[in-house]
């Protein structure tokens, strides 16, 4: 009794006085690569949308698809994953009372072959070898170099997946007939689907290697294209996932409210766990190899993850009016105007929930067997996407660097920085408006993505879309000026800013409130229930691509 009242009060004094320093250089280094990664990104998405617009011609030695492949591979995998990483760290060292010592060398190793893998794969497609976009779909063929920095990147997730896999099973073994604090809650979910998403895309490059090495002929177009969507889309889940834990947690902190009931936020991580992997066939639902009631009962797995976004944003609507009362607000409406808009550290995520509205419905369309023959590889879909990725996502995680890396570098918030990352805020928001809403616009005209020249010989309705395609760039051009901003806050935060404290800014449940169920920490459950409804979705169509296979195809080497 004496020794478990000891180790409480030392872990709440640890909680007390934030993240482990020794923790804090773990996520600081990860962020410093996510945000390396988002400016070099963020640069070649702005080439790409002037060279789209007709403004710009590109050198011969840096073409528009490789400055496509890359702008995917650094946003959409390295600049996402190792902010996850960074941020999942430093929610558990501040939830459990610190990283354990081999835990903290699982993440270091994961560190190093995630930035060699990058580098690795990042060198092959600037140099003209590996412009196979970021599906990197067969029979499109890169150099072998970039699908070995693959292969180190996975494993670099892997080591920080068995890392918070470890730490969570330690603590949970110390604390007996406990529930893990929500925070680590939400890491544990985040870093199964890590690790099951990445299954899929590991076994896929697997097949491509001995492919480009020329140990066998032919591959399997068809599996492989399964596979990468089985990772690709549970990626957005992944992202969407991390949201949350910053909407649920963090945002109430900040508005000075509870979070809303426990049992239902774990509930949310719980179904998000289990449904989303079979998500993936909707992606290729034009995909002729694959049968109408597969896709079909894909349709219905996609759309079953409405379930825990609908219960989000009831969940966050009331926890929201709550403040806004709590600060005076009246009237059906009235509290709205009484919420701390001028706070970068609510604004930011606030106008992420705002435009996960628009994005949802987006999705919906997407998934709509029906209406994705309208939309299907048309700018819709990036337009999509950017909405979804650059709004709901990257606005929450841009968020949560005001507070956390102040924190973990031992300096201050200052209110220059809080007005600096509120115009960066608005600056991204406008840019991601005008360049996201025309591309949607492009796309039900018919205007195709994946294409540099989209001129069509001076067709009449290829002319139409050029407009639309100088908004893109216009809007590229803004939003590149607001991830200048958003990199010097970064670093400044990181190394100029006054030192001192900032709060680690963490909601509690409210007084007399029911405790979080044990049963929802049946985390084998869990993985049982996910890998289930995996094999539902994924066996018998990927027998089926096996059995019938069609002819498989030689590589065609884009280099």
């Amino acid at each position: 009794m004496a020794q478990t009242l000891k180790t409480t009060i030392k872990e709440g004094a640890k909680r007390a006085l934030g993240v482990n320093p020794q923790d804090a250089k773990i996520s600081l280094s990860y962020f410093t690569v996510a945000f390396v990664s988002l400016l070099i990104g963020g640069l070649f998405g702005l080439l790409q949308g002037l060279e789209r617009a007709g403004l710009i011609q590109l050198p011969h030695w840096l073409d528009y698809y490789s400055i496509l492949t890359a702008h995917g591979l650094l946003l959409l995998v390295v600049f996402t994953a190792t902010f996850t990483i960074g941020y999942q760290f430093a929610n558990l060292s501040h939830s459990l009372g610190g990283l354990l010592p081999k835990v903290r060398k699982m993440a270091w190793i994961g560190f190093g072959l995630m930035l060699i893998g990058t580098v690795m794969s990042a060198t092959m497609v600037l140099l003209g070898k590996a412009s196979v976009l970021y599906t990197f779909y067969p029979p499109m063929a890169a150099h072998p170099i970039f699908y070995f920095g693959l292969v180190l990147i996975v494993l670099g997730i892997w080591s920080s997946c068995f890392g918070v896999f470890t730490n969570y099973r330690h603590w949970r073994k110390n604390h007996p007939g406990q529930t893990a604090p929500l925070l680590a809650y939400f890491a544990m979910g985040v870093f199964i689907l890590w690790f099951f998403a990445s299954l899929g895309v590991t076994i896929e490059v697997f097949m491509i290697i001995p492919w480009v090495l020329g140990w066998v002929e032919t591959i399997n177009v068809m599996i492989s294209r399964t596979l990468f969507w089985w990772f690709g889309h549970t990626l957005v889940n992944i992202w969407y996932l991390v949201a949350t834990s910053a909407w649920y947690v963090i945002v109430p902190k900040i508005l000075g409210v509870n979070h809303f009931n426990e049992k239902l936020i774990r509930l949310v991580v719980i179904l998000i766990v289990i449904l989303n992997i079979p998500g993936g066939f909707h992606h290729q639902i034009i995909d002729s190899a694959i049968s109408i009631p597969i896709k079909f009962l894909h349709v219905f797995m996609s759309l079953s993850i409405a379930v825990p976004s609908l219960m989000t944003a009831y969940a966050m609507f009331r926890v929201l009016e709550k403040a806004g009362r709590k600060n005076g607000g009246t009237g059906l409406l009235g509290w709205f105007k009484k919420l701390p808009w001028g706070d970068v550290r609510f604004l930011a995520p606030m106008i992420a929930m705002i435009g996960f509205i628009p994005g949802g419905a987006g999705g919906i369309v997407n998934t709509s067997n029906q209406l994705n023959q309208v939309v299907h590889n048309t700018m819709w879909v990036v337009g999509h996407f950017h909405v979804t990725v650059g709004v709901s996502v990257v606005l929450t995680f841009f968020g949560i660097c005001y507070w956390m890396i102040p924190h973990l570098a031992g300096r201050q918030l200052t209110p220059q920085m809080n007005k600096i990352g509120v115009i960066q805020t608005i600056v991204w928001t406008v840019g991601m408006t005008i360049m996201a809403g025309s591309m949607h616009i492009a796309g039900l005209f018919g205007d195709p993505r994946r294409t540099s020249d989209t001129s069509y010989g001076g067709h009449e309705a290829a002319l139409n879309w050029l407009n639309f395609e100088i908004i893109f760039g216009v809007g590229a051009t803004i939003l590149l000026i607001g991830v200048l901003i958003q990199v010097y806050a970064v670093f400044n935060m990181m190394f100029f800013a006054p030192k001192g404290h900032t709060e680690f800014p963490v909601a509690t449940a409210a007084p007399g409130a029911p405790k979080a169920p044990m049963w929802t920490e049946r985390w084998g459950l869990w993985a049982v229930l996910l890998l289930a409804v995996v094999a539902m979705a994924y066996v018998v169509p990927i027998v089926d691509m096996i059995w019938n296979a069609p002819p498989g195809s030689p590589p065609f080497k884009m280099y």
